[in-house]
């Protein structure tokens, strides 16, 4: 077999043998990493109530061969599944907003995206199976977009408002990176580990609140973003704003602010003047951080200079969750991830390349970890999301 390989699932409730399909790029013998102290390497997530395999493309956030491996995409791809409950405990956004939704806004005041055309993707890709290419003018209404990504401090005023809970916490579970887990939790709980990217681990308790695991906080991370939020989540608060995700196409014109043939919202240097403009990883991934541009873990989401439509960290520092299902040129794929777009703080160009405007990648809907977030759109002068579907100008 050439283009693909075949592994062998068993079913623990059942003792049946389930055969699956992976591709090359999610082969295991493309990982020589070895999972931390402490740690048990599975290919399953089990739940009481489900049994869900993992896609091993989404959770590495790969989409083709495996150069491309993304040791740095959100781990955390939970199969589709979702809590018996409804994951919205919001009520339709009333007409006025609350004051607590009034004082999220004021938090994180929207810019305007001018309306034009702009080139979305590239015609020299990364990683072609991403579906990066090809390079494309897409002509779009203006719309406005949060200037940061959404802090912990406006999402907690969310939950004041609506009693709002995560997936994460209707879980119990969330995937942390490894470096940011205490040995004492690696010893004691023994965690899960995905076997492809030993780094991330499945932390009882971790969410939003608990960022690295059930005993921590985010007393001192209030200004940065709020991480183990799924996609279900982040459409609950930007609904409670009367906004939404932002479009790809909005995402990718909104991240290269008015630039052409550029890798970045600057332009093609990563450290113009010798400065970090994103948070990414530097050192050797997964091992040594070296946290040359301030960090390791995130930063601020006002850390960092602004780009030309006034927005900060469109690279780096967090994964943003976009509205749009994850298709690819000339391949009939099912709707089951959305894209997400800008990498994180664990990008590395040795692993995950995709802190580029035109990179992207992909979860479920329900997926949660450490380094995913989001920021939120609206409409702007009686402009819908709608008039931005169909203006692809090949």
């Amino acid at each position: 077999m050439t283009n693909q390989e075949w592994i062998e699932i068993v079913k623990p409730e059942t003792g049946t043998h389930d055969w699956r399909e992976l591709t090359r790029a999610a082969q295991l013998n493309s990982f020589c990493s070895a999972a931390p102290a402490g740690a048990t390497q599975i290919m399953l997530f089990m739940r009481p109530i489900t049994f869900a395999l993992v896609s091993l493309t989404a959770l590495l956030g790969v989409g083709g061969d495996s150069e491309s491996s993304c040791g740095c995409g959100s781990a955390t791809s939970r199969g589709g599944q979702c809590p018996l409950e409804s994951t919205d405990t919001t009520e339709t956004p009333a007409d006025e907003p609350s004051h607590l939704a009034e004082r999220a806004l004021l938090l994180n005041p929207t810019v305007m995206v001018p309306a034009g055309l702009f080139q979305m993707g590239t015609d020299k890709p990364v990683f072609v199976a991403d579906g990066e290419g090809p390079a494309r003018n897409v002509s779009l209404v203006s719309f406005r977009l949060h200037s940061r990504e959404v802090s912990n401090s406006e999402f907690e005023l969310f939950v004041q408002d609506t009693g709002y809970k995560t997936e994460a916490e209707k879980f119990g579970t969330s995937f942390v990176f490894e470096k940011f887990v205490s040995q004492t939790v690696k010893e004691n709980e023994r965690p899960l580990a995905v076997a492809a990217a030993p780094w991330w681990l499945s932390i009882k308790g971790a969410d939003w609140r608990h960022p690295f695991d059930a005993e921590s906080s985010i007393k001192d991370l209030m200004d940065h973003p709020v991480v183990h939020v799924s996609w279900n989540d982040a459409k609950a608060f930007c609904q409670w704003l009367d906004m939404r995700l932002p479009t790809e196409a909005e995402w990718e014109m909104a991240c290269k602010a008015g630039l052409h043939n550029r890798l970045f919202s600057w332009g093609n240097n990563p450290m113009p003047k010798g400065q970090h403009r994103m948070n990414i990883w530097q050192g050797e991934f997964p091992h040594t951080n070296t946290g040359e541009d301030g960090f390791e873990g995130t930063c601020p989401v006002d850390e960092f200079p602004e780009n030309k439509f006034g927005l900060k960290n469109m690279l780096g520092n967090v994964w943003e969750w976009t509205e749009d299902w994850w298709t690819v040129p000339h391949r009939d794929l099912p709707k089951m991830d959305k894209v997400k777009k800008g990498g994180s703080f664990l990008c590395h160009k040795s692993y995950c390349y995709r802190y580029r405007c035109d990179a992207r990648s992909q979860n479920t809907p329900d997926s949660s970890a450490s380094n995913l977030g989001f920021r939120c759109a609206r409409d702007d002068n009686g402009n819908s999301a709608q008039d931005n579907e169909t203006k692809d100008e090949l």
